[in-house]
């Protein structure tokens, strides 16, 4: 399914050169190179540098999953492939689980759909 989400992707130009992690040849120390290279050119050249850095690692969880899974059919996923992608995303639930460590217990704090 990867393969095939990745080759839609790849022909209809939808990735930005900027997108990293899971594009062939692609990885997170190649854009941890172009990012450092840029910062010292930049600074080389007497510029100002600044920048914001955004750790992306849970937003998947954090995109509707009712519209993700209306658009897979125009990405070409059907059939069995798309079944599977609903029986994964569909009725997850995010809970918040904070640990006290006086009272030696979980408690739920909060339990989102």
């Amino acid at each position: 399914m990867q393969r095939m989400i990745l080759k839609h992707l790849t022909t209809y130009n939808i990735l930005s050169t900027e997108q990293y992690g899971f594009r062939l040849g692609l990885r997170t120390d190649n854009a941890t190179y172009k990012l450092t290279t840029e910062i010292l050119n930049a600074m080389h050249d007497k510029l100002l540098v600044g920048g914001i850095l955004c750790d992306l690692e849970k937003a998947f969880d954090c995109v509707n999953h009712d519209i993700l899974l209306s658009t897979l059919t125009f990405y070409g996923i059907s059939d069995k492939d798309l079944q599977l992608y609903h029986s994964y995303l569909g009725n997850r639930y995010s809970i918040t689980s904070i640990y006290n460590d006086s009272e030696n217990s979980n408690k739920v704090s909060n339990g989102l759909e």
